[in-house]
């Protein structure tokens, strides 16, 4: 869990503003991070979708990587 998130969970009960002082952290950095958290989810997503498309590649290559023997012009 970062701090972002600790403030997030507990902000109701303490308050945004006595949190951030605590841990150090600008409110407005809190603010910013909960308003991106769908822009961060999307890049999580499509980071996924990527991983799995070079595992697929790497795996049909029989595990090699690089340029084939005779593939380089």
């Amino acid at each position: 869990m970062n701090r972002f998130q600790f403030v997030a969970d507990y902000h109701r009960r303490y308050g945004v503003k006595r949190l951030c002082t605590i841990l150090g952290i600008a409110r407005s950095s809190f603010y910013y991070w909960r308003r991106t958290a769908a822009d961060r989810a999307a890049r999580q997503a499509a980071d996924a979708r990527l991983v799995a498309r070079i595992r697929a590649v790497h795996r049909d290559s029989d595990g090699t990587y690089g340029a084939m023997p005779g593939s380089v012009a």
